[in-house]
């Protein structure tokens, strides 16, 4: 149970059973004491919202349906409204910060309950193939035994028939001796009452013959098989195996590693699950990873194998490299052995945060180009920018928009006029979000960009702070010159990064008399071996030195207006209105205008800032315009 204690009173939330919540409708759940200006005493509030939770374990809000009656009965005036204990703003903000703590702390016994839930069905496959594996030795020892049985009874009748055999073999010798002897006593006897004496001299001589013969004879008085069966001892080393085999479950097979789930990394942790066949005991598994680098061919280092030992079917790994990509397999060990290894499976952790190119940013009144580097070796699979208000007192206030899903390392915004964000970048792979790079401020009062450099002709040189342009006075050889399709090669110019919104946009240009120059527009692909202004594709304003006065053109495609300027601008302010279809030139001092130019903008285009000679000027951006500029 947490308490929670809310401007001197406490909050008790009690998940009751769901008989006892038409009480709890009753009575109100939140009390606040408070003393009002006139110095009463404190009293009991129940108009506030009140928590409940449902059979579900989502959280749900209810208006209370009763409310206390004011202590003095007053129910409006000027004295109700001093007494109010909570104000709208301070009800809700607090109410959403309770509902958050409770909502974490719901969250927090769901994934408990998740987790015992997952225990118990673990703990109940195992005791349910525990059981299925007994029956199965049980039932292979009684067929063992059963087998043994029979193979002895089948043994001991094939002994008693062969011994039986030889007694009655035996047994006929016997008798057929006994008749011999018997039938020789008997002519014998014959022979000797015969008063015959020649007939006796005749015939007992082939009978003495015949007594010697069969006297000869030897008669075989002993058994011809032992009357004891053997017994031999059964071999059932076999049944013993089986028998103490019962407590022994198999190895495990291999198990399962699942692919890696969205939001299943940190910067330096990977989170891993994996499954088993249902049929298998485990002890406890070992999870194996290594980091896949680029290494050379020939190399004859092994990559680095490390390994954690866990109980569950899911392993947070930790203290790993960001950005990288991991490979992992699992093994599963019980008291029998090791399974075989599982698949290989990729898994990466979260990129490192993305790095802004705070010069490569744009802004005007109703929008924001944003653009970074990834700053990742292994690619991210989008980007999401988070941005947030500034508020007057310059603090941040909560993030208001995100930006998901950007493929590229660059998002263009949609912002409101005349306010300030703090804009962040993450870059986001499977594994989840990465950590918020570092802030960029961007403020929606006027149009801002950066100088392109890489447009720049050899001769130019900036500032620290990238707004300031220098043409000095030493000239460089053609051989020492830096020229790419992209850059100046004839005017002394470069362009800006202005952004590609189709509305109104403003800008100054700080000047001196010295110096010959040309400011105004261009496209983008406009001539990089002409002069601004002498083509179609750009527009400015030229500033001629002469030796009897300041001359000032207004250039497109090589032709300009006859005019005249009679005070040289030192601060030009240029708006250019998309919608209109206008260029307009001021002298910002004398809130002067000087020259407009009518051109519907096929494409974007850019601010562009040639020097003709050794000098120097200064573009201020970001700034609001003047009323005076799109009238």
């Amino acid at each position: 149970m947490d308490l929670f204690e809310i401007r001197g009173g406490v909050l008790d939330v009690i998940a009751e059973e769901a008989e006892h919540q038409d009480s709890t409708r009753e009575s109100p759940t939140m009390y606040a004491g408070f003393s009002n200006r006139g110095g009463r005493t404190n009293r009991d509030v129940s108009t506030f919202q009140r928590f409940s939770v449902n059979t579900n374990e989502s959280l749900r809000f209810e208006p209370c349906e009763d409310s206390s009656p004011s202590p003095t009965g007053a129910e409006d005036g000027e004295d109700s409204d001093d007494d109010d204990v909570f104000k709208e703003g301070q009800a809700e903000g607090e109410t959403m910060s309770i509902r958050n703590r409770l909502q974490g702390k719901v969250t927090e016994m769901e994934n408990f309950a998740g987790h015992l839930e997952e225990i118990f069905l673990t703990v109940e496959e195992n005791f349910g193939r525990q059981e299925q594996h007994l029956e199965q030795h049980y039932n292979d020892v009684l067929q063992t035994l059963s087998q043994r049985y029979d193979e002895r009874a089948a043994g001991l009748e094939e002994e008693k028939k062969s011994k039986l055999e030889a007694l009655y073999g035996q047994l006929l010798a016997c008798g057929q001796a006994l008749d011999a002897s018997k039938e020789l006593i008997e002519t014998a006897q014959e022979i000797h009452r015969s008063q015959d004496k020649r007939l006796f001299l005749k015939s007992v001589m082939p009978t003495i013959k015949r007594i010697e013969e069969f006297s000869k004879e030897e008669v075989d008085l002993t058994l011809a098989t032992s009357l004891e069966f053997n017994t031999p001892l059964a071999d059932l080393s076999d049944v013993k195996t089986m028998m103490d085999s019962i407590n022994v479950v198999p190895a495990p097979s291999a198990p399962v590693i699942n692919p890696q789930s969205p939001n299943s990394a940190t910067q330096t942790s990977l989170r891993v699950c994996w499954s088993l066949f249902s049929d298998d005991t485990v002890e406890y598994y070992e999870l194996y990873y290594t980091v896949l680098e680029d290494t050379p061919a020939d190399s004859t280092c092994a990559p680095h194998v490390s390994k954690v030992k866990v109980k569950e079917t899911h392993c947070t790994v930790t203290d790993l490299l960001p950005n990288a990509q991991y490979e992992l397999w699992v093994t599963a060990t019980n008291t029998t052995g090791i399974s075989p290894a599982s698949e290989k499976a990729l898994y990466v952790t979260v990129p490192l945060p993305p790095v802004i190119r705070q010069r490569e940013c744009a802004s005007c009144p109703v929008a924001a180009l944003i653009r970074w580097e990834s700053g990742n070796t292994n690619p991210v699979d989008s980007y999401t920018v988070e941005l947030g208000e500034m508020g007057t007192d310059g603090t941040e206030s909560s993030i208001t928009e995100s930006v998901v899903a950007v493929p590229t390392c660059q998002c263009q915004i949609q912002l409101q006029t005349g306010r300030r964000y703090l804009i962040y970048v993450r870059a986001v792979n499977i594994g989840g979000p990465s950590n918020r790079s570092e802030v960029i401020t961007v403020s929606t009062t006027g149009t801002f960009f950066y100088l392109l450099e890489g447009t720049a002709h050899p001769c130019l040189s900036f500032s620290e702070d990238g707004f300031t342009i220098f043409y000095g006075d030493e000239e460089l050889p053609i051989s020492a010159m830096a020229l790419d399709d992209n850059t100046f090669t004839r005017c002394v110019a470069v362009l800006a990064d202005l952004i590609p919104v189709r509305g109104r946009h403003y800008w100054e240009v700080e000047v001196d008399d010295g110096t010959e120059f040309r400011i105004g527009v261009a496209y983008e692909d406009t001539e990089r071996n002409s002069y601004l202004g002498a083509n179609g594709t750009s527009w400015c304003m030229r500033h001629i030195l002469s030796p009897s006065r300041h001359k000032y053109e207004f250039l497109h495609n090589g032709w300009s207006p006859d005019l005249r300027i009679t005070v040289n601008p030192v601060r030009i302010g240029l708006a250019l209105d998309y919608e209109r279809g206008t260029l307009s030139f001021f002298n910002v001092n004398l809130e002067q205008h000087l020259h407009t130019f009518q051109c519907h903008f096929r494409n974007y285009v850019k601010p562009c800032f040639s020097l003709d000679n050794p000098g120097a000027l200064t573009v201020h951006n970001g700034i609001e315009a003047p009323e005076y500029a799109f009238i």
